[in-house]
């Protein structure tokens, strides 16, 4: 029992964690400082427990020297992608859209506005954007809408098509709304409530990687949001991942960045016309 023990409490090494952190950077784009090692670990453990596995050192010898990352890519990642989603966070992009970029659109004559949630999380932030398109083109003849939702994280691109929630979470969503698209579990234990089948139809998702030289995503978005994702990356991958989405953009179109991000000094084809709001020249 006791040389169990010693495995099992055996620390992420400095080599190991270093080829982590390198690996996980150039792969998704994400940082890893020295501070974050114990997280870093401790996600890996969780992981490592489905696979068997309780030496980190191991697990990493089976990533590098064994090829086992083929297979386990998606699962590592999955581990260290931070995943805080909300309904209706930073409230005003949402004020932004129904006031300036909706109504916009709609006058250049677009019948259908299609919407691209970058970093996608659980889903909360493109049900989101379903409620408002759907009460925007409520009010409009012929208006249609369409979401793309994408993220690097399988775990919650699952959560995400299921539209499944805890009860919780939908705090933010106003009364009206919450009973027009929420539906609550037939069974009040479960404390869950889910998105109704009207507003799930229209989100399509897919697995997408930000590092990727090209996204498989069509190139005339009218509004893209990429929001709470680029504050993990150094600039001059923050330069390569918004000039990138900058060319899926239809001319007019709209970018929306979380509040804490900026595109001071990147030269990019687009102005700032609200706060952390860009449209294509």
């Amino acid at each position: 029992a006791a040389a169990l023990q010693a495995t099992t409490t055996e620390q992420l090494s400095s080599k190991n964690f270093q080829r982590l952190a390198t690996f996980i950077q150039d792969y998704s784009g994400i940082k890893m400082p020295a501070q974050k090692r114990t997280m870093l670990e401790g996600r890996l453990r969780r992981r490592m427990r489905t696979i068997r596995l309780d030496d980190v050192n191991a697990y990493c010898h089976y990533l590098f020297e064994e090829d086992g990352m083929d297979s386990e890519v998606i699962h590592l990642i999955d581990a260290v992608t931070t995943n805080k989603t909300e309904f209706f966070r930073e409230p005003a992009h949402f004020d932004f859209m129904v006031a300036k970029a909706l109504p916009a659109l709609a006058a250049k004559g677009k019948r259908e506005i299609k919407i691209w949630s970058a970093a996608c999380s659980t889903g909360a932030e493109p049900y989101t954007i379903a409620m408002i398109l759907d009460e925007f083109c409520a009010s409009q003849r012929g208006v249609d809408y369409s979401i793309l939702c994408t993220d690097i994280c399988t775990e919650v691109l699952q959560q995400a098509i299921a539209g499944r929630f805890v009860e919780s979470m939908i705090q933010p969503v106003s009364m009206p709304r919450r009973q027009r698209y929420v539906l609550r579990a037939k069974d009040p234990s479960r404390g869950e409530v889910r998105i109704v089948p009207e507003l799930r139809s229209k989100v399509a998702y897919g697995r997408l990687n930000l590092m990727d030289e090209r996204y498989p995503v069509e190139t005339t978005m009218d509004i893209i949001f990429c929001r709470n994702i680029l504050i993990y990356f150094d600039k001059p991958t923050q330069a390569q991942v918004l000039t990138r989405l900058c060319g899926h953009l239809a001319p007019g179109g709209y970018l929306f960045l979380g509040h804490s991000e900026s595109i001071v000094g990147i030269d990019l084809p687009i102005v700032q016309i609200a706060n952390t709001v860009f449209q294509k020249r």
